[in-house]
């Protein structure tokens, strides 16, 4: 239990200091009708469904070797969250709801006896090359062991090319620091898959994650499934906008993508017996 709390404290300080630091810079997302600012005060909206969670199809397929072994040892593990507006939180009604804060406490939930931080850095409205520039600032410096970058939306949304110079910069100076690179896909949502190529940039992202021998979790797909497999109605999991995910959409994108984690590592040979029992 003291574990959990030193995990849950360590996030809640990131993100409040995120939240004072970058509220007054952060871009609105450029495909929003209307201005409308991340709620902070409002309830979380109530799960009107139940998140099930496809664990032999959503998976990391790529080994998390540094994450791994620093959980064999019973280390500290500190994961960042890299993106735009989906991972800071926009849609949510408060920021305890975006899916780091999700993704933690699914993590401390499933790997109770491990002290993991998750750190939000997602500013609204950015593309690779934007978040490139910010890297050895928010990325870098932290020193993380596993990093989540969310890309491609806006990229296409804006209709200039996805930078694939900028990811694999990116995560040359990632893997020169020994972190662990999960690459993550743009969300199925009624104004990204409007786009022309909406599907070619996600194949795009899926192949610089291949040639660099990093993760990929795939979310289009996961969201894809959820609508038209799943048949979820699309307000179910999508913030009013038709881009971003709201409450629901952000704890079981959280999940799911925390289920793969977890399953990457019991799936690592460094720490098949050393891993404790998920506990869900």
């Amino acid at each position: 239990m003291r574990h959990v709390l030193r995990s849950v404290i360590a996030l809640l300080a990131g993100t409040i200091v995120l939240s004072t630091i970058r509220s007054a810079h952060a871009e609105m997302p450029t495909s929003a009708a209307t201005p409308v600012a991340l709620p902070s005060s409002a309830a979380p909206t109530a799960r009107s469904r139940n998140c099930s969670v496809a664990a032999e199809r959503d998976r990391i397929r790529a080994p998390l070797l540094r994450t791994a072994q620093k959980i064999a040892e019973h280390l500290p593990v500190k994961i960042v969250a890299l993106g735009s507006s989906s991972t800071y939180g926009f849609g949510a009604s408060t920021p305890a709801a975006s899916y780091p804060s999700r993704l933690a406490e699914e993590l401390a939930q499933r790997l109770p006896d491990q002290q993991i931080t998750v750190l939000n850095r997602g500013i609204n409205g950015e593309e690779a090359g934007e978040m490139l520039a910010r890297l050895d600032a928010d990325v870098i410096a932290e020193n993380p062991d596993l990093v989540l970058w969310q890309v491609g939306t806006n990229a296409l949304l804006r209709k200039i090319p996805l930078q694939p110079n900028s990811l694999r910069e990116g995560m040359t100076k990632m893997k020169r620091i020994g972190a662990d690179i999960v690459l993550i896909d743009p969300q199925f949502a009624p104004k990204y898959i409007a786009t022309a190529d909406a599907e070619r940039m996600v194949s795009i992202i899926s192949a610089v994650s291949a040639a660099a021998h990093v993760g990929i979790f795939h979310r289009f797909a996961l969201m894809r499934r959820w609508h038209e497999i799943d048949r979820i109605p699309l307000d179910t999991f999508l913030f009013w906008d038709g881009l971003h995910m709201n409450d629901w959409g952000y704890a079981c994108f959280a999940k799911s993508i925390g289920t793969a984690i977890t399953t990457a590592l019991l799936g690592s040979k460094t720490t098949v017996s050393a891993l404790p029992t998920a506990t869900r």
